[in-house]
């Protein structure tokens, strides 16, 4: 029996390791089936909202692996996919290195297509490599292709959650406009779809970098050996250093990429097949396939009956502090060997290369020290109460004064004429002023009486 995670999630073995958290394969008691559960490893308030990011994307397409629900308990945070048993292109590549050129034209297209249902809802998913493209467990039969991990994929207009000077990515996948601190789009999705090509043509991670390099100084190269020209073509776009220069969309590319297949040979019968191996490895001690073999203590009773409650979160009847929600496609309660096909996000078991580190400045631009501000004659204005000058200096360099407001008169001075005299209104005597208002209107006369002389 493994950990029971908000009183439905029963957790059975660790299948794979990201940046952010753990992917566990675990018996779901609604659904009755296995899924995969990503739980969250670090708890600081960064990785929560990429979390929380993550688990909000709702994208229902046949090659994008997007979270279907997600549950809370105490302390912990995770949320579940379909579990996909294939693979990545990783293993695929570490088992039969490159792979034929017709069987990356499927793969391609089944990629572009998932690209383009997420760019549909103004997602770029800005970490397509080949570790985060997993494969169903199809065999000898047509690959079926699913792209996962949208940990830091975010929408256009989204507020970034780096700073602006921080490239966020995979180094050997980034897209050359990424790499100068631009804003993140589209073609840089399609940029990293046309090195994940290259890497299942030629069997090993290209070398981005002097690929750009030469693309710049000597334009498109030839097809490497191996690579027949139509498909060349359509890979050398996707890997135009200019964002301009490549693919407008992923629809585009793919309709540009049919037209090429159509150009290549058949494959011959004595052309290897390929085949997509289960990855997965045995179930644990006390777990089959229809689920685990003894109730564990943590599962609901309703849960394991199939009922929710109003939130679609499995109720607990003990009380414990746990949240759901209900999944986002229809509940499937018949198991067997049916539920096993659906498969879960596995990676190459290892830490995530994704990462984010500091773009170098473009040029040092020297910052000159502001003035010291003018010394505030004595004596200072009392404060006014209703002005929070802790924040003002804290939000500007060189935060004004306040001009000082008249003191509020107390109940006790605002009734009768000793207590007005108590306090003296500012400046001269009413002595001094009157001479001194006379002699100013004394003056404005002569002076207007001269303008009428001349």
């Amino acid at each position: 029996m493994g950990e029971v995670f908000a009183g439905r999630y029963e957790l059975a073995d660790p299948i794979g390791r990201g940046g952010v958290g753990a992917v566990w394969r675990a018996w779901d008691h609604r659904r009755r089936r296995y899924v995969a559960a990503k739980v969250l490893q670090q708890r600081d308030a960064h990785s929560l909202l990429r979390f929380v990011r993550e688990q909000a994307l709702r994208i229902d397409h046949p090659h994008v692996l997007a979270p279907a629900s997600w549950a809370a308990d105490d302390d912990k945070v995770l949320f579940t996919m379909d579990l996909v048993a294939g693979g990545s292109l990783v293993h695929l590549v570490g088992d039969y290195g490159p792979l034929p050129p017709v069987f990356v034209c499927t793969l391609l297209d089944q990629l572009l297509s998932g690209l383009a249902a997420v760019h549909a809802e103004d997602v770029v998913h800005r970490d397509v490599k080949p570790a985060n493209v997993l494969l169903e467990a199809t065999g000898t039969g047509r690959p079926r292709l699913r792209l996962s991990d949208f940990g830091i994929a975010m929408r256009l207009g989204e507020p970034r959650l780096t700073e602006t000077n921080l490239v966020v990515g995979t180094p050997g996948y980034l897209a050359p406009e990424q790499m100068l601190g631009a804003e993140p789009d589209f073609p840089a999705d399609l940029f990293a779809a046309g090195l994940v090509a290259l890497y299942l043509l030629e069997g090993a991670k290209p070398d981005a970098k002097a690929l750009v390099q030469y693309f710049l100084e000597h334009g498109t190269p030839g097809p490497p050996k191996g690579i027949p020209e139509p498909l060349w073509q359509v890979v050398a776009t996707l890997l135009q250093p200019d964002p301009a220069d490549r693919f407008r969309t992923a629809t585009g590319a793919r309709k540009a990429l049919a037209a090429a297949a159509e150009l290549l040979p058949e494959p011959g019968p004595d052309d290897e097949l390929v085949e997509i191996f289960d990855q997965l490895g045995p179930l644990p001690p006390g777990f089959g396939p229809d689920g685990p073999l003894r109730r564990a203590s943590g599962v609901a009773s309703d849960v394991v009956a199939g009922g929710t409650d109003e939130s679609g979160a499995a109720a607990d009847p003990l009380g414990s502090r746990a949240v759901g929600r209900v999944d986002s496609g229809p509940a499937d309660p018949v198991p067997g060997p049916a539920a096993e096909g659906r498969s879960a996000p596995t990676s190459t078991g290892s830490l995530s290369d994704t990462g984010s580190f500091r773009l170098p400045p473009p040029q040092q631009v020297p910052v000159h020290p502001l003035p010291p501000p003018a010394p505030v004659p004595a004596p200072a204005p009392a404060p006014d109460p209703r002005i929070d000058t802790a924040t003002a200096a804290y939000t500007t360099r060189d935060p004004q004064i306040p001009p000082p407001s008249p003191a509020p008169r107390s109940p006790a001075r605002a009734h009768g004429r000793r207590a007005r005299r108590a306090a003296p209104r500012p400046g001269p005597p009413a002595r001094a002023v009157i001479p001194l208002l006379l002699l100013a209107l004394a003056c404005y006369a002569v002076g207007f009486w001269a303008l009428t002389r001349v």
